[in-house]
């Protein structure tokens, strides 16, 4: 029998992980083909999240715990859990029932079917339509600067093969952007499209540094455009003040006593230039953040403890494969 690993990263989630885990049961209830593991990764949760994950896993072996040291944010963590699965499948799937639990057959199906990436994309979304709208955008824009094609509308949720999990072991990044790996890899995915929920319970997590975060990490990853845009622009810039400098010059000279220079363009120009220095110089400084996450080599997560593992992987090891 084929085993399939569900893996949920989770922080702050104790009303929604006892459904979840159920759904998933249920789920697999049904599906007699198939054993599984439920691995959820507590991100250092303030509430009773790990007290309620860890009586169901005191119930239930098939449910897997690992529990982090601190709260090491929505980027690495998830990524961790990936790689601590066993199964011949794994399938991502959130904490907060926004992720619709009966998509995992159809995953499934396509899996058998013999495609590596199965892809959950939102055409739709209840949450807020500016938020939405903002995301999609987002993925638009990544896309068309990105040197890969990424799967817009697309959090992670999804099934991916064995074989693309032991390849994501082989890449050594304590930074992970996970959608843009997967496309990086190559793999034909298949899209399988859904409607998603709002959230039944609880407060997001999520606020605009974080998805700032995961926004930039994407550009960074992935494209080199806006470097290459800060030079272009400079040179257009350069070319526009030479222009504007000659034309003030000619009037000068044709309207000597009539042409006054005046403080206001001086002023407008000293005050544009800037802003786009500044800008230029955060972009810069989007890219050196990156290098300097990657020189550091610090590992994904440390772990506090794990339930139901037949052993423990240490954080090194995991990070050498």
């Amino acid at each position: 029998m084929k085993l399939i690993s569900i893996v949920t990263p989770c922080y702050n989630e104790e009303g929604n992980v006892e459904e979840v885990y159920q759904q998933v049961r249920r789920i697999f209830d049904e599906l007699k083909i198939y054993r599984y593991e439920h691995i959820f990764i507590d991100n250092a949760s303030k509430d009773n999240t790990l007290g309620i994950l860890k009586k169901i896993a005191k119930e239930d072996k098939n449910v897997k715990v690992i529990s982090n040291a601190r709260n090491f944010g929505h980027i690495r963590s998830p990524y961790y859990a990936l790689l601590q699965s066993s199964g011949d499948a794994v399938i991502l799937f959130a904490g907060d029932l926004q992720d619709p639990a009966y998509m995992i057959k159809e995953f499934l199906v396509k899996w058998e079917e013999g495609f590596k990436v199965v892809l959950g994309v939102k055409t739709k979304s209840e949450e807020s339509a500016l938020m939405f709208a903002i995301r999609k955008a987002f993925y638009n824009f990544i896309n068309r600067v990105s040197e890969i094609e990424l799967t817009k509308n697309n959090t992670g949720f999804g099934l991916y093969d064995r074989k693309i999990i032991e390849i994501l072991r082989e890449i050594d990044d304590p930074y992970p952007y996970f959608r843009g790996l997967i496309s990086d890899i190559g793999f034909e995915s298949y899209k399988i499209e859904y409607n998603q929920p709002t959230r039944k319970r609880g407060i997001t997590s999520n606020n605009f540094y974080t998805l700032y975060d995961i926004a930039m990490l994407g550009i960074t990853n992935h494209s080199k455009v806006p470097l290459r845009l800060a030079a272009i622009i400079g040179f257009a810039l350069s070319a526009l003040s030479l222009l504007i400098a000659l034309i003030y010059l000619l009037a000068k000279l044709l309207f000597w006593n009539s042409f006054t220079m005046g403080v206001a363009p001086v002023i407008i120009g000293l005050f544009f230039f800037s802003s786009v220095q500044l800008f230029f110089v955060g972009i810069i400084g989007e890219y050196i953040g990156s290098i300097h996450t990657q020189v550091l080599k610090r590992p994904l997560v440390i772990e506090k403890e794990r339930i139901n593992f037949e052993e423990r992987i240490p954080n090194e090891e995991v990070l050498s494969k």
